[in-house]
């Protein structure tokens, strides 16, 4: 048996006081000052807690639950009676706020310690151990929205870049449940609209929020002052050091005279992130003079100049791996980076030394080069693999630039230069000198890389070569395509699909590189079947081809908010010709897997069979990873 394991506004609330006590509603504080939460420091009570809810409604009683902390920290003490009797007190607000986020506006909620109304209790009350505490809401109507106006909202935009959403379309309109949140959105919506078209200072002026109880209506009413209209002004640039402030002031990218627009301030504050030498960073917005001239502040701290890591794979298939790589950031004030990463790898799986991958690597990068969203990349590569189709060492030069057309779309071209001797049991030991173009556009406007949920990923290659030993021209060409769909509360369940082609035009089969050949196999190709594992048969050899196909189907569903589950299937071919026919077998594996979702994004736990296997192929494979397979 063979197998795989690879790593990778107006309320009733019953004895509660109305002087004293402040609360907010749609970012405006009523009946009183906010005050900071009370530090009460005594000795620790238990106290148990149960919530009822009149109606006994699922939804209601969880925003109850949600948004009480007698509830939330019942499996702590609190801290004495005065902090229970504190922690209680806050609890009508907090509930109080969630109702309204319902668009309940005449809740009744009382709170019970030992039988007694919390809001009612002094601080010094005795109190049994643990404490019987109750918490008791009783809904009121459902409000909808009467009155729904915004008072100069910006008038039609007249480029589609300067598009937002109106407030009616976000529910602030007659007739739609008047939830407080919705409030908030028409608040931003009616503000955005005013600074998309060049007004940075736009605010609610004023507002009004009405509750009418004999017909159930919450009646709002908000103003606009949108500002002057403004112009950049100058950038500077505070809190460097090594970094040359005028070339972080070139990266922003935001240029004296022109009109300011809220996306260019994003999409600055995105360029110098991805400089990576900026420990933090503030763009700020100044006052807008009587010219319209409104100055813009870079307050930076920059990072260290060196980072050093190491890190480590295992896998049965495999063996240890180790690798480890040092960086230096901004090496002449430009951001530049230089990175040198090692490796070592397949040790446990052989004993021999000369059996193990090895690879060291060199690379440049100078973002900015000739404009803000174009970037110098240089590298250099030496590297020793031993694969089960073939051993290569080799050592490539590479030299090319990275551009960003837009936050989705970015491109890149190099020009490569790669000497390498490859060995394999079919062809024997050959020798290649590759001169190569690779270039690559990519567009994604998935909604996270690591976790997806909605969007399209499409990436396409293409890398003409000439390749001199054999005196072959040819081209490389590959097309990938992604989707994803979530549905349900919060996308809990997401369908995934993934499809990719492949072609080698001009090259003959036997004398071209074959690290430039297609294999299919392993944990983001065709699960179940070993890493480049799939390709064309040769007698007892598998060899790489010159078309290929993948395609991938998963279901992915949350159980939890940190597990979750995924069934897939997966699919895939390699033939000998340019233009895929499916002579050889289409190669099938499907699994399910487990994921655990962190901040990081998913780790990843899958198992696969191979429905259809050749005689060579393992009885199932166990993948573990970060992130999706795709």
């Amino acid at each position: 048996m063979r197998y795989i394991i690879a790593f990778a506004i107006t309320a009733s609330i019953a004895a509660a006081p109305t002087t004293a006590s402040a609360f907010q509603l749609f970012g405006m504080t009523f009946f009183g000052k906010k005050n900071p939460n009370e530090d009460v420091i005594g000795e620790p009570i238990d106290y148990k807690v149960d919530i009822r809810t009149v109606p006994d409604e699922r939804g209601l009683r969880s925003a109850v639950q949600g948004a009480s902390d007698l509830y939330n920290d019942r499996k702590k003490p609190a801290s004495g009676a005065a902090g229970l009797i504190a922690k209680a007190r806050s609890d009508y607000k907090s509930i109080l706020s969630a109702l309204y986020a319902r668009a309940d506006y005449g809740p009744v909620i009382h709170i019970y310690i030992d039988g007694k109304e919390a809001a009612g209790l002094p601080p010094d009350t005795e109190l049994a151990s643990p404490a019987q505490v109750q918490v008791v809401v009783t809904a009121g109507p459902d409000f909808t929205f009467g009155d729904a106006n915004v008072v100069n909202a910006a008038p039609p935009p007249t480029t589609y870049r300067d598009k937002v959403d109106s407030p009616k379309s976000a529910g602030f309109a007659r007739g739609e449940p008047a939830r407080s949140g919705v409030v908030l959105k028409a608040n931003q919506l009616a503000t955005n609209a005013w600074r998309q078209q060049g007004y940075p200072k736009a605010k609610i002026a004023e507002q009004t929020a009405v509750a009418d109880h004999r017909t159930d209506r919450l009646n709002v009413n908000m103003r606009v002052d949108q500002g002057p209209h403004a112009r950049y002004g100058l950038v500077s640039v505070e809190g460097t050091g090594r970094m040359k402030p005028g070339f972080v002031a070139k990266q922003t990218d935001l240029k004296p005279g022109e009109e300011y627009d809220p996306d260019d301030i994003k999409q600055a504050n995105d360029r110098l992130t991805k400089l990576d030498v900026f420990k933090s960073l503030n763009i700020q917005e100044g006052d807008v003079g009587p010219n319209g001239i409104m100055p813009i502040t870079v307050k930076v701290q920059e990072r260290k100049l060196h980072r050093f890591g190491v890190g480590g794979t295992y896998s049965t298939l495999d063996g240890l791996g180790l690798n480890a790589f040092w960086l230096h950031r901004d090496l002449f004030g430009h951001a530049e980076r230089l990175r040198v990463d090692g490796a070592v790898g397949g040790i446990g799986e052989t004993s021999n030394p000369k059996d193990f991958d090895y690879s060291l690597g060199v690379t440049f990068t100078r973002p900015g080069i000739f404009d803000p969203d174009t970037d110098l990349n240089a590298s250099l590569l030496g590297q020793r693999q031993v694969l089960d189709p073939y051993t290569e060492t080799s050592v490539e030069a590479r030299l090319g630039f990275t551009h960003t057309f837009t936050p989705e779309l970015t491109g890149q071209i190099a020009g490569s230069v790669k000497r390498a001797r490859f060995k394999d049991d079919y062809f024997g030991t050959r020798d290649f000198l590759t001169i190569g173009l690779p270039g690559e556009l990519t567009y994604d406007s998935r909604d996270n890389e690591l976790e997806p949920t909605q969007g399209f990923y499409i990436d396409g290659t293409a890398e003409p070569f000439y390749e001199i030993e054999y005196g072959n021209v040819g081209t490389r060409l590959t097309a990938e395509g992604r989707t994803y769909y979530g549905f349900g509360k919060n996308d809990r369940v997401v369908l995934a699909g993934r499809a990719k082609i492949g072609s080698l035009v001009g090259s003959p089969l036997d004398e071209t590189p074959p690290d430039m050949l297609f294999f299919a196999g392993g944990g983001n190709s065709v699960r179940g079947y070993d890493y480049q594992g799939i390709g064309v048969r040769r007698g007892d050899d598998e060899i790489g081809g010159r078309s290929l196909f993948e395609g991938s189907l998963e279901v992915r569903t949350k159980i939890t908010n940190s597990i979750g589950i995924v069934g897939f299937a997966d699919a895939g071919t390699v033939g000998p010709d340019p233009y895929l026919d499916f002579s050889q077998p289409l190669r099938v594996g499907a699994g399910v897997g487990l994921r655990y979702f962190t901040g990081l994004g998913p780790i990843r736990l899958d198992v696969a069979v191979p429905l259809n296997p050749g005689p060579d192929d393992p009885d199932f494979g166990l993948y573990v990873g970060i992130g999706e397979a795709f």
